[in-house]
């Protein structure tokens, strides 16, 4: 005899699904009679109708609370989701509030989605603030060290209150809408003018539609008052090499959800730059993202993540006071009262400006001669023909003092230059005994694509050093140039930079690079006349706001600011956007710039060390001494890929060289993520359009997970 569906031998059960209303204060349960055969979206359809409340429900969604993931496919079977009867399901809107920590250390509270892998919620947060490169940032759970220190006596070790957070609810007029598109398009991205950076017609015009109004637009756009010395004093600041790896380990997966990483509703993250290549950087466009970005730098810098010297602190710090005294006067002005400027004509008018001002160099000229340089430098390089293998860089000074005895050790770290006569051509240096031999074969030829160009200059105590760390087989060999002068240091720096990129001195990029490195040194530079402590100006400013507490010690309070006063008469000139391009320029030129620690194991070590990571390289540095110990290019990896049962990152090289590590201070999901994601962003290029290649991100960022 045949059972109907009616009879207790059907394939239909009892499916309890609880509903996160947000009028509610406790999720209600709904039973629903369901069979296998039911699609997802079925199941929702049903929901709503037993809830029977008119309202927008098309933000919610099924969430499975024990295999934590979202059930967003709604025309899927509940057997081919393999959903049960034991399974519990939570219907939850799929966009939350969301606390941000920008960082200018500004909070915003934003409706971001919490089912969207972390790369896309990303990409619409930017463009809710009005972001350009998406993609260049990402979300940081932040560990408790990030917001204070941990002192021994102190009980209460919270968080401190945040004063103003800036509420960007942008949900559209019912409660569960998903999130608004806001201001950013093709067609509406605000003009700003190239040389201040401030709007060149009212931000009303363009905050209209977006949850973003004049108030947040300058909170965003516009550098804030430093905070206070005794505030800045409590800030946590790394001293180690450890340190700095442990505020590494938070960063989110970009390939799930907020919701499958546990991230809570009205939880607070950072949004931080992660990955240090910042393409295209526009002033017409990018208000925001360098003031952010100048904001990163600034508390880098004051924070001490990243090593300057005392000279480069005070530098910093006078640009930081030009910046806040051109953002007190900006944000004074009333944009609102400005006339209207049609943007199509604005843009017309820049771009005529540009093209004019562009006309500097002869670009007509034959571009298949290749400039060269010649000129006497001194040089000095690590020649060490003892058991130190081949990678030809300083062995730490306990290794020495171990093999060749102490004073042997202080005597070979003591830089002896000797003058060569230099030629540079193409992308090559070679180095003759004299000018007369340039003809004949060199001493030695560096090829310096791949390199790494440190700056090693002193310009008070006239030192012009340029570092190089030519790549061999198995590592880095160091050398060392020493220039005369500002002008010879700027041009043979600049060819260095460009050569290690693979460019020529023909590149359209030489000369800027040159005018540049000229600018910097030129604020480094302090025979201009000094204020005394007794100028209204010294008086009136805060200079333990502008350098690390650990400067602000060496110094009394008057001293520190003549000297910051006195460094400030060589940025003084400088637009608002300016200062802060250069600012981040010279954050860039620091040693330690670009580079994220881990905290690592080597397959076939016994000890624990730290991996370097930057945009082009791993490096391998000794966790005790801090120095560096291998380094692997990115240009010579032939595939890398984890093991997720030991969780072991393994990388193959060229020359069948290859490791292997397993992650010790965060998931080595976190590092593979970076090492594919930084290979993903070298694919830009100008030709292309803002539109990511999402699938391409994840397919290198994956781990063939």
């Amino acid at each position: 005899m045949m059972l109907s569906s009616s009879d207790y031998g059907t394939t239909s059960w009892e499916l309890i699904i609880r509903v996160d209303h947000q009028y509610e204060e406790e999720q209600k349960e709904f039973t629903l009679r369901v069979s296998g055969d039911l699609h997802i979206g079925g199941v929702m359809l049903k929901l709503v109708e037993q809830i029977n409340i008119a309202q927008d429900w098309s933000d919610f969604a099924l969430w499975w609370e024990q295999k934590h993931c979202w059930l967003l496919k709604t025309h899927w079977t509940l057997d081919k989701c393999g959903v049960q009867a034991d399974a519990r399901l939570l219907f939850t809107p799929q966009h939350k509030m969301l606390r941000l920590l920008l960082p200018n250390m500004k909070t915003v509270r934003l409706r971001v989605s919490f089912s969207s892998v972390v790369f896309k919620a990303v990409s619409d947060i930017c463009k809710t603030l009005n972001i350009r490169r998406s993609e260049e940032l990402s979300l940081l759970k932040p560990s408790d060290d990030c917001f204070k220190k941990k002192k021994k006596k102190e009980k209460n070790n919270r968080e401190p209150i945040i004063e103003d957070i800036l509420n960007l609810d942008n949900s559209l007029s019912s409660p569960g809408s998903p999130v608004s598109p806001g201001l950013y398009s093709k067609t509406m991205t605000p003009i700003y003018d190239p040389v201040n950076g401030t709007p060149v017609s009212s931000t009303i015009t363009w905050f209209s539609d977006s949850p973003l109004t004049e108030q947040s637009c300058n909170i965003l756009a516009f550098s804030q008052p430093s905070r206070s010395p005794e505030t800045l004093a409590e800030m946590f600041q790394p001293r180690s090499l450890i340190d700095k790896a442990k505020l590494n380990a938070g960063w989110l997966d970009s390939s799930r959800s907020l919701m499958e990483q546990g991230i809570q509703e009205d939880e607070k993250l950072l949004l931080r730059f992660k990955y240090y290549t910042f393409f295209d950087l526009n002033p017409k466009y990018d208000a925001v993202r360098i003031n952010q970005l100048y904001e990163q730098a600034r508390w880098s810098i004051l924070l001490e993540e990243i090593d300057c010297t005392e000279e480069e602190m005070l530098i910093f710090a006078a640009l930081q006071y030009h910046i806040n005294k051109l953002s007190l006067s900006a944000e004074t002005l009333d944009f609102t009262n400005e006339s209207e400027v049609d943007e199509v004509e604005a843009a017309l008018s820049n771009l005529e400006v540009t093209l004019e001002g562009g006309k500097t160099e002869n670009i007509l000229e034959d571009i298949t001669d290749i400039p060269t340089l010649a000129d006497y430098l001194r040089l000095f390089r690590f020649c060490c023909h003892r058991s130190f293998g081949k990678l030809g860089h300083l062995p730490s000074s306990s290794t020495l003092k171990n093999l060749c005895g102490h004073h042997w050790a202080k005597k070979l770290t003591l830089k002896t230059f000797k003058q060569y006569w230099f030629v540079f051509k193409d992308i090559s240096i070679a180095y003759f005994k004299h000018k007369d031999l340039d003809q004949g074969e060199p001493i030695e030829r560096l090829h310096l694509r791949g390199c790494e160009v440190v700056p090693d200059v002193n310009v008070s105590g006239r030192k012009f050093g340029i570092k190089l760390l030519i790549p061999v087989a198995d590592g880095m060999n160091e050398v060392y140039l020493r220039c005369d002068n500002e002008n010879q240091y700027a041009r043979w720096m600049a060819a260095c930079i460009l050569a290690s990129k693979g460019k020529t001195m023909a590149d359209s990029s030489y000369w800027p690079e040159v005018n540049n490195i000229l600018s910097f040194l030129k604020m480094k530079n302090r025979n201009a006349t000094s204020q005394t402590p007794s100028d209204p100006e010294c008086i009136d400013m805060k200079p333990e706001c502008f350098v690390s507490p650990r400067c602000a010690k060496k110094y009394k309070s008057k001293q520190l600011a003549a000297r910051i006063l006195e460094a400030h008469q060589n940025v003084a000139q400088m637009s608002l956007v300016e200062a802060k391009l250069r600012f981040i320029q010279a954050w860039q030129s620091l040693p330690e710039f670009g580079l994220t620690y881990y905290i690592v194991r080597f397959k076939g070590s016994k000890k624990d060390d730290i991996l370097g990571v930057s945009y082009n390289r791993l490096i391998r540095i000794d966790i005790a001494t801090g120095d560096p110990i291998t380094t692997w290019r990115f240009a010579n990896m032939k595939q890398w890929n984890v093991n997720w049962e030991i969780r072991q990152v393994s990388i193959e090289f060229d020359q069948n060289l290859s490791m292997a590590f397993t992650c010790l201070s965060a998931d080595c999901k976190v590092v593979h993520e970076y090492i594919g994601g930084y290979i993903f962003l070298s694919t830009r290029s100008k030709d292309q359009n803002e539109t990511l290649d999402e699938e391409l991100f994840h397919k290198l960022t994956g781990g063939q997970e």
